[in-house]
């Protein structure tokens, strides 16, 4: 009987030990942030250090070189915003991935903008303004809210509105932009978008967004659509399939930045209101790095020398760019007037 019990207590003695031999416990260390152009490094470790077969870094789903357990990647490849790190482990026959994420920040601090007013123009009081843009010597405007959502064309200066159509009351209007002779209108939270006939207004075709969630802010460069979605994303479209392709990840040197809303490509920089605040941003439209912020507050004071706005309602919203005269315009929603202004950098 004793010796069955010491035979018992051996295969329990030896069971405890292939098992804890078998149990590996990983850990994927890497810096928590880092700034951008700068390199970053990570390091793939065992508590214990048991051997390992071998491992594969992959940063957002893409394999890196790496150094055995370690690899060091240049940021400048990868631009700013949150990445996502994994390590995929082979080891006794098996395979494990191991997660980790860090954050890169721009390298350089926002430049600080103040503005001019050059002139200003009447603006339809009762215009939700959420999409703005000028085209061929008029400006299109897109205004929001179920119910009361319209696509108009309006004259510059006497703010007459020449065409315009309502959008169906299920839907609340967002940002829009003119692409190839058409017009491209968001809608807020329906995932939904609609492409109109530049001249006459009509309807040609709906499409709907996925990825990117809500429609906020809208414009183009030379070969796509660019939208943002209310988080500090801004999205990619094919023009002509409206699908999301890619987005950057909108970053000052200390932290991302969301909520842009109405937005214009500007030589190369994206300039995209902040919502509820009298700020608009420049945004490096290749990197997502901020610039500058233009600081709008004594517009809003000068719009408030004629009419009572609303709080966080009433708010600056709408950039539109007349390139050939090198002209900018802005507004806000419901506001009475339509300001052209110049950005000027603060000394």
């Amino acid at each position: 009987m004793k010796n069955y019990f010491s035979i018992i207590s051996l295969i329990i003695s030896l069971f405890f030990i292939i098992s804890c031999d078998d149990k590996y416990n990983f850990t994927l260390e890497v810096p928590k942030k880092t700034t951008l152009n700068k390199s970053i490094s990570g390091i793939l470790k065992e508590e214990n250090n048991k051997p390992i077969d071998s491992v594969q870094f992959l940063l957002n789903g893409i394999k890196i070189p790496s150094n055995g357990s370690e690899f060091s990647i240049n940021t400048k490849e990868i631009g700013v915003g949150k990445q996502v790190i994994s390590a995929l482990i082979f080891y006794l026959g098996k395979t494990k991935k191991q997660n980790n994420s860090f954050e890169v920040l721009a390298d350089v601090a926002p430049e600080i903008y103040t503005f001019n007013i050059i002139n200003s123009y009447p603006h339809d009081s009762k215009a939700y303004t959420q999409g703005l843009e000028y085209h061929k010597g008029f400006l299109y405007e897109t205004t929001g809210r179920k119910g009361q959502s319209s696509l108009r064309k309006v004259e510059i200066n006497t703010g007459k509105v020449l065409q315009k159509i309502d959008l169906d009351n299920a839907y609340f209007g967002e940002g829009m932009t003119i692409f190839n002779d058409k017009i491209f209108w968001l809608t807020w939270q329906s995932k939904k978008g609609f492409v109109y006939n530049l001249d006459t207004f009509e309807l040609e075709k709906e499409f709907e967004y996925n990825n990117s969630g809500e429609g906020w802010g809208f414009t183009h460069n030379d070969t796509e659509l660019i939208k943002s979605d209310g988080t500090n994303k801004v999205w990619f479209l094919d023009p002509e399939t409206q699908k999301e392709k890619r987005f950057i990840q909108i970053y000052t040197n200390k932290y991302a930045l969301d909520n842009l809303n109405e937005l214009e490509l500007i030589d190369e920089k994206l300039y995209a209101n902040k919502y509820q605040q009298n700020a608009i941003v420049l945004i490096d439209i290749n990197t997502g790095v901020v610039l500058g912020v233009a600081d709008l507050t004594d517009l809003k004071k000068e719009m408030e020398k004629s009419q009572k706005l609303v709080p966080n309602d009433e708010v600056l919203n709408g950039i539109a760019f007349d390139k050939e005269n090198n002209r900018i315009f802005v507004t806000g929603k419901n506001w009475a007037k339509l300001f052209e202004i110049e950005l000027v950098k603060k000394q």
